[in-house]
């Protein structure tokens, strides 16, 4: 993290942080000092705009969006337009994150690697994901505001909205709404792609209800 300008390290429900730890770190010290340890993920993130989680597991797959990543070196680029605070979710050492603890991420973020041993270790794994944003962000000049908390939240409640209007089949409503909340992650719109999108949608789920009541 000191090696490429990261500075704020959240844990969950660490192991003690111990002397050994102090000086495995070396001069990075002050990381440690900071940490703050919650006793939950959901708590960890409450005050995070844009999740990220990390995994080598993945399903490429167009209906299937849990496990639907977005490589490294793309990530990097497209997170540069972000202003917002940004969360890197790394799982345990042994068996990674949780299928719910990547369902409540934005985004999902996999490293390439080969087919025949896909995981890497947990440390190389921040380490590469740190080094390629720090690289980015260093070519990259364009800034853009993106959604806090409150307007993704609004923008997926108007989009579920809109399922309802319509009378989207339930036994697909979650996977489509998986689905948008990837789609829109991925694309990291601006305020005003926001402000547009959410008129639209809300403007299309009104006209259709005042249609059905016709």
């Amino acid at each position: 993290m000191m090696n490429f300008d990261f500075k704020t390290l959240y844990l969950v429900n660490p192991c003690p942080v111990s002397d050994d730890s102090y000086i495995r770190s070396v001069h990075a010290a002050s990381i440690l000092d900071n940490a703050k340890i919650f006793s939950s993920f959901n708590e960890a993130c409450k005050h995070i705009d844009f999740l990220v989680a990390t995994s080598a597991k993945e399903t490429i797959s167009e209906k299937k969006h849990l496990r639907n990543p977005l490589y490294l070196n793309e990530f990097s680029d497209q997170i540069q337009k972000s202003e917002g605070t940004v969360g890197l979710v790394f799982g345990r050492e042994d068996y990674g994150l949780l299928n719910e603890e990547i369902a409540a991420c934005d985004l999902i973020v996999k490293i390439p690697t080969s087919k025949n041993y896909e995981t890497l270790n947990l440390s190389h794994s921040v380490g590469l994901v740190l080094y390629s944003i720090f690289s980015a962000a260093n070519k990259t000049p364009e800034k853009r505001t993106p959604l806090d908390m409150v307007e993704k939240n609004h923008l997926y409640d108007a989009f579920s909205d809109l399922l309802d209007a319509i009378k989207y089949p339930e036994h697909k409503n979650e996977k489509t709404q998986l689905m948008f909340k990837r789609l829109m992650s991925r694309s990291i719109p601006s305020k005003w792609e926001y402000h547009t999108l959410m008129g639209i949608i809300r403007t299309a789920a009104k006209k259709i209800r005042q249609k059905s009541k016709k």
